[in-house]
């Protein structure tokens, strides 16, 4: 939305749903986003009614609006929820955040292809996928390249907390919704509790969302070492940029902890039945997108059964030490492949919006 307002200044305009930094740029958005944070198979089913009403909200609000283009973001589900609903079916729709198809259930493809005109990819190797599935595709690269997640003032994040240069800390992030946060309470605890026995002295940060600040605070009074909550994006890439190593739940968090240049550990829980049901139709073996691109795995994962505190707390241990080192020289390569180098992901977005907009008037 920045980058096109930047082309276009004042003869752009934006309607939807959107969060605080898309009201910021001039959306007034239909309802709260917070809306559609529901994640899970077994978890969407008690809001699965107010979501189809909300599909159908939007939709007609685009019908009645009649855009020059309507772009999803992310939540595929949801968006394609709207996208088949828009009665003018000459408006451009476009589907900003491939969704991870070649992961699991590849066969939704077919229904994706009818919902929208264009997909814009984060992933490398997605427009290829994509393409010879009859899916105009275009990689932009990942949003997270030019989050700022590079450029947190760990110095002054120590000095202000009052924390030794010579200090260990580790950065805690355990999700952020509220099951997420609650599925990793007892892993992530041992985790820290087992690393302060072997590391005196130990600071641990817990960079989180405002909504959740409460249950992280809950779960910080618990630790047997020194705990620091902070909310905020700054505040968050501080604590990353002031971190030895990271625990983190498995999610976009893990990216900007690799542009932060933290040694990571990735973990992940999901609700049991969700993951039965899951399971078999994942076609990946990793779950973070470093090592999915690498195609091996440089920033371990322990996913549901091996999300253990025992098996936390040995691979963070072998980060403080010589490991670390060595995830933070190979993560670079992924992160070039996401589009480090080059034109801003947003303004390549930008760029193919208006270029999809152009030639549909044609």
């Amino acid at each position: 939305m920045t980058a096109l307002r930047r082309r276009l200044s004042d003869q752009v305009n934006f309607a939807g749903v959107g969060g605080e930094h898309m009201q910021a740029e001039g959306l007034k958005s239909l309802f709260p986003m917070e809306e559609l944070s529901v994640m899970g198979i077994v978890e969407i089913l008690p809001h699965a009614r107010a979501l189809f009403q909300r599909m159908s909200q939007v939709a007609g609000d685009i019908d009645r609006l009649s855009p020059d283009a309507v772009v999803t973001i992310d939540a595929p589900a949801f968006a394609h929820g709207v996208a088949k609903r828009i009665r003018q079916r000459e408006i451009p729709r476009i589907h900003y955040v491939a969704p991870q198809l070649w992961a699991w259930r590849p066969w939704r493809v077919h229904k994706f292809r009818r919902a929208f005109n264009h997909v814009l990819a984060l992933l490398p190797f997605e427009p290829e996928w994509f393409e010879s599935r009859g899916v105009s595709c275009r990689f932009v690269g990942h949003p997270v390249i030019e989050s700022g997640a590079d450029n947190g003032d760990g110095v002054s994040f120590r000095t202000q907390h009052e924390i030794a240069p010579d200090a260990k800390v580790i950065c805690c992030l355990l999700g952020s919704r509220r099951g997420e946060v609650q599925r990793h309470v007892v892993p992530f605890r041992t985790a820290i509790e087992n690393v302060a026995k072997a590391t005196p002295g130990l600071v641990c940060v817990l960079p989180t969302v405002q909504n959740l600040i409460d249950e992280v605070h809950a779960f910080a009074e618990g630790l047997p070492c020194r705990s620091i909550v902070v909310a905020g994006g700054d505040d968050k890439y501080d604590a990353m940029a002031a971190s030895n190593v990271a625990l983190a739940a498995s999610g976009t968090v893990t990216l900007e902890l690799s542009m932060a240049g933290v040694p990571t550990v990735v973990a992940y829980r999901m609700a049991f039945l969700t993951y039965v049901l899951g399971k078999p139709l994942i076609n990946v073996d990793f779950a973070n997108l470093i090592n999915l691109i690498l195609d091996r795995p440089v920033i371990p994962e322990f996913l549901q059964t091996q999300c253990t505190g025992e098996n936390l707390s040995h691979a963070l241990t072998k980060l403080l030490g010589s490991e670390g080192n060595e995830q933070r020289s190979l993560v670079k390569s992924g992160l070039k492949a996401l589009g480090l180098e080059g034109a801003s992901p947003s303004d390549r977005a930008a760029e193919a919006v208006l270029e999809i907009i152009a030639q549909s008037k044609k």
